[in-house]
C-alpha cells in the first residue's frame, strides 16, 4: 500500500505553518511542503509524530545553463543538510530557480546545450542523493495554467531525462494535476513510466481541489497505479475545495480502498 501524505502549504492555511503540520500528522497522514529557506527547521526537527515525507530540494541556480550548475548543485547540497535532520529521504526538484510560479534561471540557448547540461546536472544530483541515502524526484510543471514558461511540462521531458541518467537515486514525480492540464491521456502514460516513478502528486483539475472535485477520474488513476505495481508515496498537493477534513478523508478513501 502506498504511503499517504498532505501538503502542508495547501492545507490549514488558516493556521501557522507548525500547527498545519500537526494537524496533518494527527490525521494520520505524513507532511510535505516547498520551500525550505523561510521555515523554523529547528522547530520542525522537534516536533513529535510528525513524519517529513517531502519538500523542495533546491534552493537558486539552473540546471539547463552551465553558468548555472554549481550554485544549482550547492543549494541541493544544503537542502540535503536539511533532510538529514528532518528525517526526509524524498525530495523534489526542477530545473532550477523559480519565482511567482515561473523560471528565472539561465536557460543555454541551443536545445543540445541545454539536454547536455541537464544530464550531467542531474547526474551530478543523483551522485549526491546516492550519498545522502536520498531520492530525488524531477518534477513535470504545466505550462498552460501555472508555470509558463517551464522547459519540462511533459511526462516525456521529465521522464528522458531520468532515463539518461539510469540512477536509482533520481526518479521521475508524476503530478498528476500537471499532467492532466499539459497533456491528459493520464493512465497510458502512467503505464509507460511506471518504472521511473518515486513520488505521485495530486490535485483535481479544474481548481486544484481534492480528488472528486473536478474532470479527472481520480479511482482509475489509483487503479492504474496499482495495476502497473507502483506502492510509492502518494502526496495531495491540492487547495481543499471546502473542509480540509472532508478534503483529506477524500484523498484517503480514493487511494486506500481499492476502486
Amino acid at each position: 500500500m502506498s504511503r499517504l501524505s498532505v501538503c502542508a502549504d495547501t492545507v490549514f492555511l488558516d493556521r501557522p505553518f507548525l500547527d498545519r503540520a500537526q494537524a496533518i500528522a494527527d490525521a494520520g497522514f505524513g507532511v510535505d511542503f516547498w520551500g525550505w529557506t523561510d521555515r523554523p527547521i529547528d522547530e520542525m526537527a522537534r516536533l513529535t509524530g510528525v513524519r517529513w515525507t517531502s519538500f523542495v530540494g533546491w534552493v537558486a541556480g539552473s540546471a539547463l545553463h552551465p553558468d548555472g550548475v554549481e550554485a544549482f548543485l550547492d543549494g541541493c547540497r544544503r537542502s540535503l543538510e536539511v533532510a538529514a535532520r528532518l528525517g526526509c529521504s524524498t525530495l523534489i526538484v526542477t530545473t532550477g530557480e523559480m519565482r511567482d510560479g515561473r523560471p528565472v534561471h539561465a536557460v543555454a540557448e541551443h536545445p543540445i546545450t541545454r539536454w547536455a547540461t541537464a544530464r550531467d546536472a542531474y547526474g551530478r544530483l543523483a551522485e549526491l542523493a546516492a550519498d545522502a541515502g536520498v531520492t530525488y524526484c524531477l518534477e513535470n510543471l504545466n505550462t498552460k495554467v501555472d508555470h509558463q514558461g517551464y522547459l519540462l511540462p511533459t511526462i516525456a521531458d521529465t521522464s528522458a531525462i531520468v532515463r539518461a541518467v539510469g540512477q536509482p537515486s533520481l526518479r521521475l514525480l508524476f503530478d498528476v494535476y500537471h499532467a492532466q492540464v499539459e497533456e491528459g491521456n493520464l493512465v497510458a502514460t502512467i503505464r509507460s513510466v511506471a518504472d521511473l516513478i518515486g513520488l505521485v502528486q495530486v490535485a483535481d483539475v479544474p481548481g486544484r481541489h481534492e480528488p472528486g472535485t473536478g474532470e479527472i477520474d481520480y479511482p482509475r488513476v489509483a487503479a492504474g497505479l496499482r495495476d502497473a505495481g507502483y506502492a510509492g508515496p502518494i502526496g495531495l498537493e491540492a487547495y481543499p475545495a471546502g473542509d480540509p477534513h472532508v478534503a483529506l478523508q477524500r484523498f484517503r478513501e480514493v487511494f486506500v480502498t481499492p476502486a
